[in-house]
């Protein structure tokens, strides 16, 4: 058992206090910034809405999990209203009260442009019991917090012994700490989505454009989980990713994941948030390659694109037929986030030998097609047409880089389902398309 001195136990136990006396300390106006994910405060943010009769204009900025009254509740609008840069399910139900409010950002800019209008005030997180030098360290989730910090004039601590320490973590010294309650809650433990027999036909498609070597990106779910069991076949794969999941820790201790190829960073493992389940966690806090460090630098596209062979396999929820992508609405309706999807287009496509590569099945689960001649009116472009390089679909592969609007209207009309292709044919012709 690790010997805390006495100077940092009577702090801790000066400031140890009950949630309701920790909510106590919020006031009107206020900027509440919570950490998210595994670093989600979670049993606070299960009792913020009590503060909701006493306190008028409390912003509170919370990642996508999670369905807390704070945010579902009517009648929140003008007490507590709540900003997010990629929705959950619980935002996408506030936002249909008037209580919650889509920051259009990307990850690196979100700290800065954000916290420039909105300065934080109170910054609150979930993390590991104390050290021997009075830290606390909130490594998990890194998306956002570095910064916002820094201007809070009070730190509320939520203590779990569930949370590893990480290599190179956001560390929090006992001594700026406003207050703190201890919590037991689980982690953040995602099931394993299986993949369809389309996907699979997707991610062999993927494969293809897969090399020994290659430094990626993926995201979650089944389709992912498919392109990252299609690669474990390569070697000396690297890292460089926004979200660690599970399918990245396997391929860590299966010796896939060396990162022994990679020119910048060479042998590390880098993300800024990890989803997946215990045995990711243990991966990423005992491998001392693996680091979680702040989203403003992990997700730069000035510093993705150092990484060469550098290849972001995105997914998409909607294109058009000159390539500009959504992955974040459904026409206006917000139901997600561009996150880093921008980024790593950017990074990819101006990295030396890198592949930007957005796979998806050709029709959604109630039978649309994913490509189509227009986008939804008010879809929200997540990518841009200047950056969308392939495409994958069951279907096969349709570059897009450097390619005419008609070149890349025939390569997608050739990936699209069958049924819906001559639809699309007829369609970009009437636009002067084809």
């Amino acid at each position: 058992m690790t010997y805390i001195p006495k100077e940092y136990t009577s702090q801790y136990n000066e400031k140890k206090r009950s949630i309701q006396q920790c909510l106590e300390l919020i006031r009107s106006g206020d900027v509440v910034v919570a950490m998210a994910d595994n670093n989600e405060p979670v049993d606070l943010l299960k009792e913020f809405h009590t503060i909701a009769p006493r306190v008028e204009n409390v912003i509170l900025q919370k990642g996508a999990n999670g369905m807390f009254r704070a945010i579902t509740e009517p009648g929140l609008d003008g007490r507590i209203n709540s900003t997010g840069y990629y929705f959950g399910a619980a935002h996408r139900a506030g936002s249909k009260l008037g209580n919650v409010s889509y920051v259009a950002c990307d990850i690196p800019d979100f700290e800065p442009f954000f916290g420039a209008v909105h300065p934080c005030t109170v910054f609150m997180a979930s993390v590991t019991p104390m050290d021997e030098n009075g830290n606390f360290c909130a490594g998990l989730c890194r998306q956002w917090g570095d910064m916002f910090i820094k201007s809070a004039d009070r730190v509320i601590l939520e203590v779990n012994p569930n949370l590893p320490p990480m290599n190179r973590g956001l560390i929090i010294n006992i001594k700026d700490v406003t207050c703190l309650y201890e919590s037991a809650h689980g982690l953040w433990d995602l099931p394993t989505i299986q993949a369809t027999e389309e996907e699979r036909k997707v991610a062999s498609y993927c494969h293809e454009l897969l090399r020994d070597g290659d430094c990626i990106q993926l995201g979650i779910g089944g389709l992912p989980n498919a392109i990252a069991e299609a690669m474990y076949d390569l070697e000396d794969l690297g890292i460089h990713t926004e979200m660690f999941t599970a399918t990245m820790g396997e391929m860590v201790r299966r010796g896939i994941v060396t990162g022994a190829r990679k020119n910048f960073h060479q042998g590390e493992h880098i993300g800024c948030f990890a989803g997946g389940d215990m045995a990711l966690y243990k991966t990423l806090a005992e491998d001392p390659k693996c680091h979680i460090l702040p989203g403003t630098w992990v997700v730069d596209p000035m510093v993705i694109k150092q990484n060469d062979n550098m290849v972001s396999i995105n997914t998409a929820i909607e294109m058009d037929l000159t390539g500009q992508i959504t992955a974040e609405s459904v026409g206006p309706l917000q139901v997600s986030g561009t996150g880093g999807a921008f980024d790593f287009a950017y990074g990819a496509l101006h990295s030396k030998g890198g592949r930007g590569i957005y796979a998806f099945t050709s029709t959604s689960r109630k039978g649309f097609s994913k490509i189509n001649c227009l986008l939804k009116e008010g879809a929200q472009v997540s990518i841009p047409r200047n950056y969308a390089d392939y495409v994958v679909t069951e279907y096969g592969i349709a570059p897009l880089r450097g390619r005419t609007t008609r070149e890349r209207a025939e390569n997608l009309i050739a990936v699209a389902h069958p049924d819906f292709r001559a639809a699309l044919r007829l369609q970009a012709k009437q636009l002067n398309i084809l």
